[in-house]
């Protein structure tokens, strides 16, 4: 009875935080529809930021769901090609989730760097490949995680197997060969790259930020010097994100290796490690925000300004 009740309370709290992560990033997804239906051009970071969020709640959906589903009582909702599916699905959009934050905060690196830095012209550059940048994401990761459904089955599979491991809905196979240890090599290599790639980007982010608040502050009056850029804003929020992504990412993974060597997966264990994995998802369209209302706020004053003209005749 207490095991029902412990797995009760999870299932709640954990579909309240579903239901907020999927509605923020739902919204931040509705207003770029928006604007694309009304024939704005998105601007490089914002189609970053697109594909950043329709991610985070494709992992959010696939991640989350079958869990609750779980703790709601429901084990065997999911077959195999269910278990496959969704697992791989929430493989590729965590990759991409990760992907997509390394793009974003390399480009507003690139961006904010002075017009006379040797940046420039790869500023320009960089600006025309954003779109496919993205989209050969979704493929890199689709090819990289292309294994991942072999090593899931259902959890009506595991039975009588030694080599598995029971994560409620689903089942994980666990091996220790050599192909495997290189193909979890091959997993932690690209997301070592796209961390230490964020890492420098974000460094250099603070620096250029800290020399232009020096530069500011003995040019500028004080009441100038207390007002923040939109580009700082904007660099402020990636970094807060980046601040973010890390640490969850950082602790997944260490409950993670814990729980591999573990002799099974606890109750606790399981919604730690879920509770930080589904953390980032969640908090990232929130931290957005402020760049979604001055950004409308502009639009919507261009409009504003765009009805009141005179018409020609």
């Amino acid at each position: 009875m207490k095991m029902a009740s412990d797995n009760l309370a999870m299932g709640i709290f954990l579909f309240s935080q579903i239901t907020v992560g999927v509605l923020g990033n739902s919204s931040i997804l509705f207003y770029y529809l928006i604007l694309i239906l009304t024939g704005r051009h998105l601007m490089p970071k914002d189609m970053i930021i697109e594909h950043l969020t329709l991610a985070n709640c494709l992992s959010l959906i696939s991640r989350g769901i079958p869990r609750t589903m779980s703790d709601f009582g429901f084990k065997y909702f999911l077959d195999d090609i269910g278990c496959k599916s969704i697992v791989y699905i929430y493989r590729i959009t965590r990759g991409m989730s990760l992907y997509a934050m390394c793009l974003l905060s390399c480009f507003q690196f690139i961006t904010i760097n002075p017009s006379n830095s040797r940046w420039m012209t790869l500023k320009h550059r960089v600006t025309k490949y954003i779109g496919p940048s993205c989209s050969l994401g979704w493929i890199v990761h689709l090819i990289l995680n292309i294994l991942t459904p072999t090593r899931v089955s259902g959890p009506i599979y595991n039975k009588n197997a030694t080599n598995r491991r029971n994560y409620g809905y689903c089942s994980w196979f666990a091996s220790g060969n050599v192909a495997t240890a290189l193909y979890m090599f091959l997993l932690c290599f690209s997301d070592g790259l796209c961390l230490g790639l964020m890492a420098y980007s974000s460094v250099s982010m603070v620096s250029i930020l800290y020399r232009h608040k020096r530069q500011v502050k003995y040019i500028h009056s004080a009441q100038n010097f207390l007002k923040v850029s939109p580009e700082d804003r904007a660099t402020q929020n990636i970094l807060t994100l980046v601040c973010i992504f890390v640490i969850c990412y950082s602790f997944s993974s260490i409950v993670v290796i814990f729980a591999t060597y573990s002799k099974g997966p606890t109750l606790w264990g399981v919604s730690v490690f879920l509770f930080l994995e589904l953390c980032f998802p969640i908090v990232c369209p929130f931290v957005l925000i402020n760049n979604i209302k001055s950004s409308s706020s502009i639009f919507l004053s261009c409009c504003g300004r765009k009805n009141f003209l005179p018409s020609s005749t």
